[in-house]
């Protein structure tokens, strides 16, 4: 199968989920024999095509019309600064579609077989080309609009509706988030669900060395018998890093010896860390607002004692993949449209964490506590995780199922 992926992330600009899924998913593609063009957002630095691990990447290069936007609609004038966004993402889709259907298409006779394009970034290309092609195209939702702001803008939510009214075939991330879209009025007989991987060979604790991780826990002054809680995430309001903080008190009544790790970036910058010396805690929370390369991510998975992820938007999740391909015991908001509930098994003789309401810190406290009550428990809470991402959710898996569902769209 000849493949269009339209992402608006792509190694060596990963900034979320999406990046990493689209990484992972399009090299799966490659192995089991398709070929695969990735058109992606350039940041003026970035080659404008190029072959990464057979995959051929297009990255159009960009100007600023930044200026004439706002003349546009009543919806753009209210983007203030982040009119730059939405000039990126704009010249970013009609640059793609163009160069796709003029320069590969009909100069360099190129042919494909179907066009996959992910959220609303990438809707505008995926459109244009699918109806200038004449091709099937799927319509990959990881996210909402209204789930990520709870209103938002008049034009991304015109542009999810379009692309799901156009798509042949919806793909999403989990039965919570197509719960949502299809409450939402999409077209149900369209969506299909497929849960996102975890590469368990990379995301490894059999790799990690002892010293390594004891260096890594003496950089945040955490001693042998004390506990490391890690959150890794964007800090905004939908990961619950908030309400994570204002459990610490309760966390810290019953478990002292317990210390907070956060590593994202994010608008609550500096609302966690006032937040924490509010609360008198700032001595137990630790931060580091950069981007940590996912080597020492792995390694702070493996330093951590347990992870905690109190989302109250999360349409999947891939943390708490690592996380349990990493052995650890989680904590995972489980309310509203949050993929996590289906990742984690919260009783049972299969449990791997705790099911706590996100938008609740009295809630969060009590499934950390929980967890840290019994070592041992929570020990094979861990080893029980790591099992259920080899049977579920591994990237061979993912790629299997939506190459499936490709197939099915193209003999419709």
């Amino acid at each position: 199968m000849r493949i269009i992926f339209l992402a608006w992330e792509y190694p060596p600009v990963l900034v979320g989920g999406l990046g990493t899924y689209a990484e992972n998913i399009t090299r799966k593609f490659v192995e089991l024999g398709h070929d695969v063009t990735v058109f992606s957002l350039n940041n003026g630095s970035l080659p404008t095509r190029e072959v990464i691990k057979g995959v051929e990447v297009h990255r159009p290069l960009l100007t600023n019309a930044s200026s004439v936007f706002p003349l546009l609609s009543k919806d753009l004038e209210n983007w203030g600064v982040n009119i730059k966004f939405f000039n990126d993402f704009f010249l970013y889709n009609i640059l793609s579609a163009s160069k796709l259907i003029n320069d590969l298409v009909k100069k360099q006779n190129y042919s494909y077989d179907i066009v996959c394009f992910h959220d609303w970034l990438n809707s505008i290309a995926g459109i244009i080309i699918k109806n200038e092609l004449k091709i099937p195209g799927v319509f990959h939702v990881h996210s909402t609009e209204w789930g990520r702001s709870g209103d938002g803008s008049e034009i991304i939510k015109a542009l999810e509706r379009k692309a799901a009214n156009e798509a042949d075939g919806i793909i999403t991330v989990s039965y919570a988030m197509k719960e949502d879209l299809t409450r939402h009025g999409w077209p149900e007989g369209k969506i299909n669900v497929v849960w996102n991987g975890v590469d368990p060979e990379k995301y490894n604790p059999g790799k990690c060395k002892i010293e390594e991780i004891e260096a890594l826990r003496n950089r945040y002054n955490i001693k042998k018998d004390e506990n490391l809680i890690l959150f890794i995430g964007r800090l905004t309001w939908v990961k619950g890093v908030r309400n994570l903080i204002q459990a610490m008190p309760y966390v810290l009544s019953k478990h002292p010896n317990t210390k907070l790790v956060i590593l994202g970036r994010g608008e609550e910058q500096k609302d966690i860390v006032d937040l924490a010396l509010r609360l008198n805690i700032a001595d137990k929370v630790y931060y580091r607002f950069e981007f940590v390369p996912e080597t020492e991510r792995i390694l702070h998975y493996a330093a951590s004692d347990l992870c905690v992820f109190p989302s109250i938007y999360e349409p999947f999740g891939i943390v708490s993949l690592e996380a349990m391909a990493m052995e650890k015991p989680i904590v995972v908001g489980a309310r509203g449209v949050v993929g996590f509930r289906e990742q984690v098994v919260p009783s049972g003789p299969e449990q791997n964490g705790i099911h706590v309401n996100g938008n609740d810190p009295m809630d969060i406290a009590w499934g950390i506590n929980e967890v840290l009550a019994d070592k041992e428990r929570a020990k094979i809470w861990g080893i029980n995780g790591r099992k259920r991402v080899l049977k579920y959710f591994t990237w061979d898996k993912v790629a299997e199922q939506t190459i499936k569902y490709y197939e099915s769209i193209l003999v419709k």
